[in-house]
């Protein structure tokens, strides 16, 4: 028995598919040929300089912000902490992300501020390396592991902290060029 289909008045009907027309099929970098998973070679690319920038916020009652901004916060002074972490954190990327590859880093900066009129600390991390690969992770790590340590510093004074946010802002060099997130600074 035929399949008839019905077209509704002024509904177009797709044109089949033609080979010319099939998408390529993705290709995975860090899968082999066989699909496991392997780390990417990049011996034959060049070293160039790149740059990643990434953010998060620890969102926090107004009081939490208060006692972070004024260094009351029992086990230190949160901001300093945080910063030191996220540096120590792009630094150790490749230890816990599994197919990054160590990098020499040549900088990794990070800013904790305190945003009471948004409710949050904001994070932001900037990272640089001339080398083969991109430091988009390391930048991740980073911000992530900075706004961690901010939670783990006042859960004592406020478990209702949230981490949100995390992303790359703006990542630059390599071959793919530049990439920035629309309507944030970078």
């Amino acid at each position: 028995m035929k399949s008839v289909s019905r077209q509704k008045k002024g509904q177009r009907t797709k044109p089949p598919v033609s080979a010319s027309r099939t998408p390529k099929r993705l290709t995975l970098s860090h899968l082999d040929a066989r699909g496991r998973a392997r780390m990417v070679d990049v011996s034959s690319k060049p070293e160039t300089a790149r740059e990643a920038v990434a953010c998060a916020q620890v969102r926090a009652r107004a009081a939490t912000l208060r006692e972070i901004t004024a260094g009351r916060v029992p086990k230190g002074d949160v901001l300093a902490v945080a910063r030191l972490a996220g540096i120590m954190a792009a630094k150790r990327t490749p230890e816990l992300i599994p197919l990054c590859h160590p990098l020499p880093l040549t900088a990794v900066e990070i800013e904790v501020v305190p945003d009471p009129d948004g409710g949050c600390i904001r994070i932001e991390s900037r990272v640089r390396v001339v080398g083969k690969t991109g430091v988009e992770m390391e930048a991740l790590v980073a911000v992530a592991v900075a706004a961690l340590t901010v939670y783990d510093m006042c859960k004592s004074i406020d478990r209702e902290m949230t981490i949100e946010a995390v992303r790359l802002v703006r990542k630059a060099g390599g071959k793919s060029g530049t990439f920035t997130r629309g309507g944030e600074r970078a």
